[in-house]
């Protein structure tokens, strides 16, 4: 049924979905059950998603008002908060559609090693045009006009210099 398989994904887009309300709101809601999380369990998902210690730090720590949209935080900062809130979940199926595009190059290493952290055990679909989020992925799709053009890991691309390889130099 479609309702068990969607309590096993979760998404993280390339803009951050957050509302005004605290950092404790927000997280829960990624949950299946938001009222049932529990502390324990936002740290968690705040550690997997590198933005633990940034959270401890603040004023009000889980319970820190973060504006409309959550305009008092960094682009990086509402990124992780997104994937801790994805994590809360548990998903089996996670889906990353351009979670790095929006940021400048420091916050998109964070995020990315958070994104890292988050796809251990379970099956990620990343879609992306900045290619380098794409070099530890198992197996990598280069789409083009609506098809599959290549694929393959991260160095059988690079050796095969097809449009892969292409693209890669003209980020490099």
């Amino acid at each position: 049924p479609i309702d068990a398989l969607r309590q096993q994904m979760a998404y993280v887009s390339q803009d951050p979905i957050l509302y005004e309300g605290t950092i404790r709101w927000n997280l829960s809601l990624g949950s299946n059950d938001p009222d049932s999380v529990t502390q324990q369990e936002l740290e968690k998902a705040c550690e997997d998603a590198y933005i633990l210690d940034f959270v401890r730090g603040l004023p009000n720590g889980f319970d820190t008002e973060i504006g409309f949209k959550g305009s008092q935080l960094s682009g990086g900062q509402k990124q992780r908060l997104c994937i801790a809130r994805a994590l809360l979940r548990n998903p089996k199926i996670l889906l990353l559609d351009e979670a790095t595009s929006a940021l400048d190059a420091e916050s998109e290493l964070q995020v990315q090693r958070a994104l890292d952290r988050a796809a251990l055990n379970r099956t990620t679909v990343t879609i992306a045009h900045r290619l380098s989020s794409l070099r530890k992925c198992d197996w990598i799709f280069v789409v083009e006009d609506g098809r599959i053009r290549e694929s393959g890991t991260h160095p059988d691309l690079i050796a095969r210099g097809g449009r892969y390889r292409e693209l890669m130099e003209l980020q490099l």
